[in-house]
C-alpha cells in the first residue's frame, strides 16, 4: 500500500512538473515574441523620428513636391496609430512607398545630393532601415517557434488549456511585393 502511494506521488509529481515546465516554457516564448515586436515598435519610432529631419531637408530644395509630404506626413501618422501588427504592416508598407518617392525626388536635385545633413540623413534612414528588417526577421522567427510550440503534441493540450494561442507574423502587403513606379 505504501509503495502504491509513493509510486502514484511520483507519477503526479512528474506530470506536475512537466505541465508546470510546458506553461513556463509557453509563457517565456510569449514573452520573448513581446519583446520582438517591442523591437519592432521601436525601430520603427526611430525612422519616424528621423523621417521630418529628411523631408524638412528634402522641402528647402523640393518645395512644390507637397504631394509627397503629405503622403509621407499621413502615412507616418497611420503606422503611429496601428494597433496590430497587420495595421502596422500596412502603414509601414505605405510609408515605404512614400519614402521611395521621396527619396526619388532627392535625386532630380544635385546640389541636395552633394549637401551632407542630407547624406548624414539619408545614411541615418537606410541604417534604421536594415535595423526594420532585422527586428521584423526577429519578431517572425519567434513568433514561428511558439507558433509550432503551441501546435505540437502535448504542448498544444496545455496551450489550449491555458488559452495561449498563434501570433501573427508581420507580413508585406501584396503591394510591396511590386517595385514602386516613381512618377512625375
Amino acid at each position: 500500500m505504501k509503495k502504491v502511494l509513493l509510486v502514484i506521488l511520483a507519477v503526479v509529481l512528474i506530470i506536475g512538473g512537466s505541465l508546470t515546465g510546458i506553461y513556463n516554457g509557453l509563457v517565456s516564448a510569449n514573452e520573448n515574441i513581446n519583446g520582438k515586436w517591442s523591437q519592432v515598435e521601436n525601430q520603427l519610432q526611430r525612422r519616424s523620428d528621423l523621417i521630418p529631419n529628411l523631408v524638412n531637408t528634402v522641402k528647402g530644395y523640393a518645395s512644390h513636391e507637397s504631394k509627397v509630404f503629405t503622403d509621407i506626413a499621413n502615412a507616418r501618422a497611420k503606422l503611429a496609430g496601428a494597433r496590430t501588427v497587420a495595421d502596422a504592416a500596412a502603414a509601414n508598407n505605405e510609408l515605404d512607398g512614400a519614402l521611395s518617392r521621396l527619396l526619388a525626388i532627392a535625386e532630380s536635385y544635385p546640389q541636395l545630393k552633394a549637401n551632407t545633413n542630407f547624406q548624414q540623413l539619408q545614411d541615418e534612414l537606410a541604417g534604421t532601415e536594415n535595423r526594420i528588417a532585422v527586428a521584423r526577421r526577429d519578431y517572425n522567427e519567434s513568433v514561428q517557434a511558439f507558433n509550432t510550440k503551441i501546435k505540437s503534441f502535448p504542448t498544444n493540450l496545455i496551450a489550449g488549456m491555458f488559452g495561449f494561442s498563434a501570433h501573427d507574423y508581420f507580413k508585406a502587403d501584396e503591394k510591396a511585393k511590386a517595385v514602386p513606379q516613381v512618377k512625375f
